[in-house]
């Protein structure tokens, strides 16, 4: 169940919605060819100014509400919504609404026109999130699989019918079954060799990165984790990407250790622990315009801590962020570029399936 809103919007010669009678007009015509729609039409509320065109507001039976505006530089907007009980059919088809969108641009004689399909708001399941520069993306979720509250972060598994089940962090989306591709790339598959090597995963809750890091023979592997609920919701919902790491948490080759990644950083620094490779998979580089803020300042303590357990030949891998936010990711290489002592680093991308998008990862060592 959820509030349907359906958009249209039509550009005219700004002559024909330069004044009040020309306004009129072209309202006569919208209302004209929405009534063979809307066949029950009213309308309850109408207005023009100067300032704002023409504005009014119909409805079917009070259950359909429309509203129209005509703005004077040219631009004609129809907003359709109406309330869908679960089980009910839409009462516009596709064929119905490119009809509708056809119709009026021959009658209103626009050179461009558009309509989206329903936008579902207010319904349980959330199918809409976003891209990292922010644009709106619709997912076919048609299930929550689990959903809790950590003291941490707010934690879900959702269903999508092309993606799998999907891991959301605070509403963000962190990893699907169909992502492989992500940890491939985080973690340098076919080019970086972990036979043998000392690892250390920062986050990675998961347990994607650790279970396929452990097909690659390493020596050992410590993950430190701060979330015990996601790695039980994974463990449960998402063991196609896990395996079952997340359940024994301890064998000969690894250990998951669940708290604060920062505090047993230190507790490494202390005993002189060091690692072949440090993998940050936290906290996504964040979307602003400075270096600065709780995300920021958490990432320089990343930064300065994981570069004290590295080994002089070894690397830190991590996320970037999606390829299209370009201010963020030169920040975080101004982050990079100030570390002491100094670090190189090479990129990778990969379109990753449950993003919607490209991200970039990033390889640090030494310089």
């Amino acid at each position: 169940m959820a509030a349907q809103t359906i958009l249209f919007d039509f550009t005219l010669d700004s002559a024909k919605t330069g004044d009040e009678k020309q306004r009129q007009e072209v309202a006569k015509i919208l209302r004209n060819e929405l009534e063979h729609v809307f066949p029950q039409l009213e309308l309850a509320y109408s207005m023009e100014s100067p300032e704002n065109g023409y504005f009014s507001v119909l409805h079917e039976n009070k259950a359909t509400i429309i509203t129209c505006r005509i703005f004077q530089h040219g631009l004609l907007t129809v907003n359709v919504e109406y309330f869908l009980p679960a089980g009910k059919e839409p009462i516009m088809s596709f064929d119905t609404m490119r009809t509708m969108e056809l119709i009026l641009r021959q009658k209103l004689d626009s050179d461009r026109s558009k309509y989206l399909p329903p936008i579902k708001r207010g319904g349980y399941i959330d199918i809409y999130m976003t891209s990292s520069d922010e644009r709106i993306i619709e997912y076919d979720i048609d299930k929550l699989v689990y959903e809790v509250r950590s003291p941490f972060q707010k934690i879900q598994i959702l269903h999508s019918k092309t993606l799998g089940n999907m891991l959301l962090l605070d509403e963000l989306q962190n990893i699907a079954e169909s992502d492989l591709i992500y940890t491939e790339t985080l973690m340098g598959r076919g080019i970086e060799n972990y036979e043998g090597k000392e690892i250390c995963i920062l986050g990675g809750g998961d347990g994607a990165l650790l279970y396929e890091l452990l097909k690659e023979n390493p020596k050992h592997v410590v993950m430190l984790e701060i979330d015990e609920l996601v790695m039980e919701a994974c463990n449960k919902y998402l063991n196609s990407i896990c395996g079952d790491v997340l359940e024994k948490r301890r064998s000969d080759q690894y250990e998951i250790v669940v708290g604060d990644c920062v505090e047993y950083l230190k507790k490494f620094i202390g005993e002189g622990r060091k690692f072949d490779y440090v993998f940050g998979d936290l906290t996504d580089i964040p979307i602003t315009g400075a270096p600065v803020g709780v995300d920021w300042d958490f990432i320089r303590t990343i930064f300065e801590h994981s570069f004290k357990v590295l080994k002089p030949d070894g690397k830190f891998l991590t996320h970037g962020n999606g390829t299209s936010c370009t201010e963020s990711l030169e920040l975080f290489e101004e982050q990079l570029a100030l570390l002491k002592p100094k670090v190189k680093f090479t990129t990778s991308k990969a379109f990753v399936p449950s993003f919607m998008e490209e991200w970039l990862f990033y390889q640090v060592s030494f310089a």
